[in-house]
């Protein structure tokens, strides 16, 4: 009797999982990339200041977490600001899946100390740029690919 209801429970723990399999197809998308978009608006006549840390510093980081496989991409967009409080540069990170951010303190620790030499020289480093720049907040979400 302890067989068969051994082997019941297995049917019904099989039955479950294939069926959860059926729902995930009854979705008309997959879950694609996590994009983290940063909002920054420059100070009055050092747009080309930041654009100068972007291509420095900023790049090098991002191409030091892409080597790693931290990131898949990163892209600067440059907007037009509908009033003095709008970014006029958006920041795009991509990321494989919402998995990739486990431990993010840990790896932009480590990018900063390899790119800039210590946490503390990045810190030093993000307060000077508060003169040339203001981050307005930033967002995280999801690509949804359609099928």
């Amino acid at each position: 009797m302890t067989k068969g209801k051994l082997a019941a429970g297995a049917a019904s723990v099989f039955f479950m999982f294939t069926s959860l399999a059926a729902l995930a197809d009854d979705h008309a998308y997959t879950e694609g990339n996590v994009l983290n978009v940063a909002a920054i608006r420059t100070e009055s006549g050092k747009m080309d200041d930041y654009l100068q840390w972007l291509d420095t510093t900023w790049k090098k980081s991002q191409e030091a977490a892409k080597k790693a496989g931290y990131i898949i991409s990163y892209d600067v967009i440059q907007v037009e600001p509908r009033g003095p409080n709008d970014p006029d540069i958006y920041l795009v990170v991509r990321y494989k899946n919402w998995a990739a951010l486990d431990g993010a303190l840990a790896k932009g620790d480590e990018i900063t100390k390899q790119v800039e030499g210590s946490v503390a020289a990045g810190n030093k480093g993000m307060s000077d740029r508060d003169k040339i720049r203001r981050v307005l907040g930033s967002t995280t979400m999801q690509t949804l690919n359609l099928k």
